[in-house]
């Protein structure tokens, strides 16, 4: 009997994707799986780290325990990750720049690179948006700059060192004038804007309920990509100052972990990010939807973030 050799050839494939996943599926943590949070307590990144935590435990079975290890941003939690043996019984949760940051920055002095690493997803990206009260006197980046020329300068919010980073590109740019003030968080950038103390200042989600009351006016997507609740509002990009930030929250683990455990993270991870539950925690967290690049992609999205980070310190 004659079997057609395409048929014969892809039932091989099939025999061995399907042998793949079984192993894949075979692996379990010989013991707790502990998610790594590398913020505090309470914020945005602690709560959805928590849930999907809960919801990988629930879907695999696995014992799973979410622990907070704060510091620098998540640099100490990646230290450690990066000297631990690979064998797959810790993942750190963390938010792409303060790493890429310190990489640019003191790489030589740190104890990893993005090499240190094996991938495992992403869950969402912070929408993060240049706004101003809603009686501004300008209405984009270029009309923000003229003001700053003709009076002397214009005050802008900022709650963390990338935002200020893309507003000096501007200054450098475009030679504005733009004046910084230090706030201790979107809450406080609201109610700087709302009190007339700064004109303008930086947001990630919060700010939306005041676009819907009219409080607030959006200049700019500090993104890659415009906003899905804005998406006539422009990025910086596409005003013509070549930089973002791009705050995204990914997950990793040590590199050199086997392939059949990472494959198995892997889809632990993306059938919880597939969950009503992790889907909800994101839309009251970070405004936004939930979005995993899967391992590859998490990888390239943080090769091109460190590129870009670059650009945030081009003098």
């Amino acid at each position: 009997m004659k079997i057609n050799i395409k048929i014969a050839g892809a039932l091989s494939g099939l025999v061995i994707a399907l042998s793949g996943t079984a192993q894949a599926q075979d692996w379990e943590p010989s013991g707790t799986l502990t998610l790594e949070i590398g913020f505090g307590a309470g914020g945005s990144t602690d709560a959805m780290g928590r849930v999907i935590a809960e919801v990988m435990k629930d879907q695999t079975g696995w014992n799973i325990i979410a622990e907070n290890r704060t510091g620098g941003g998540g640099v100490a939690m990646f230290t450690g990750i990066s000297q631990r043996p690979a064998n797959g019984d810790v993942i750190g949760m963390g938010v792409n720049m303060p790493i890429l940051i310190n990489l640019n920055r003191r790489g030589d002095e740190l104890p990893f690179d993005l090499d240190s690493f094996d991938y495992i997803g992403t869950v969402a990206r912070a929408q993060l948006a240049l706004i101003a009260s809603a009686d501004a006197p300008f209405d984009t980046i270029e009309e923000m700059v003229a003001y700053s020329l003709e009076n002397d300068g214009l005050a802008i919010g900022f709650g963390a060192p990338p935002q200020k980073l893309l507003m000096e590109v501007v200054n450098r740019d475009a030679g504005a004038d733009f004046r910084f003030v230090t706030t201790e968080g979107e809450a406080e950038t609201h109610r700087l804007l709302l009190g007339g103390q700064i004109l303008a200042g930086f947001s990630a989600g919060t700010h939306v309920q005041y676009l819907e009351s009219g409080e607030f006016k959006m200049i700019a997507s500090a993104n890659d990509a415009r906003h899905t609740y804005a998406p006539d509002t422009p990025t910086f990009r596409e005003s013509g100052f070549d930089a973002y930030v791009d705050p995204i929250f990914y997950f990793a683990t040590t590199a050199g972990t086997d392939p059949a455990a990472l494959e198995a993270l892997r889809t632990a991870f993306a059938n919880a990010i597939e969950s009503e539950d992790v889907m909800e925690i994101v839309r009251n967290a970070a405004t936004t939807e939930t979005m995993n690049l899967g391992g590859d992609g998490t990888k390239q999205m943080m090769v091109d973030g460190l590129a870009n980070v670059g650009v945030l310190f081009s003098e």
